[in-house]
């Protein structure tokens, strides 16, 4: 076992994401985790991330605090609320937007990348 405090965690920028902060609290650097990561960001008001087409890896978003706005490659919006989740297969896309005045945190667990 091995425990990460918040305060331990180590901040990443992943593309095209803006006004937020992300921290990776389970990983390969953190704990020697090969099968996923598992993160935290904080998006500020308006803050979000730009359409991202299908990624190598699935993912789950869990909204701790406040409202995230995940858009679909349709242009479809699912507004996920504190304690929501959502799955988004590697091969789908997706954008993210806190559409509040309030700040949001969600946990983000990314697989592995999947096999070329």
């Amino acid at each position: 076992m091995k425990k990460v405090s918040i305060s331990d965690a180590t901040r990443y920028f992943p593309p095209a994401h803006n006004d937020c902060s992300c921290f990776r609290l389970q990983g390969q650097e953190q704990t020697g985790t090969t099968q996923f990561s598992l993160g935290c960001t904080h998006f500020l008001p308006g803050g979000g991330a730009d359409f991202s087409p299908a990624r190598p890896f699935d993912t789950i978003y869990f909204c701790i605090d406040g409202e995230i706005t995940i858009t679909d490659k349709d242009g479809k919006d699912i507004v996920l609320k504190p304690h929501d989740s959502i799955f988004i297969a590697g091969d789908e896309g997706r954008s993210i937007q806190n559409k509040t005045q309030y700040p949001a945190s969600m946990m983000v667990i990314l697989g592995t990348p999947k096999p070329a």
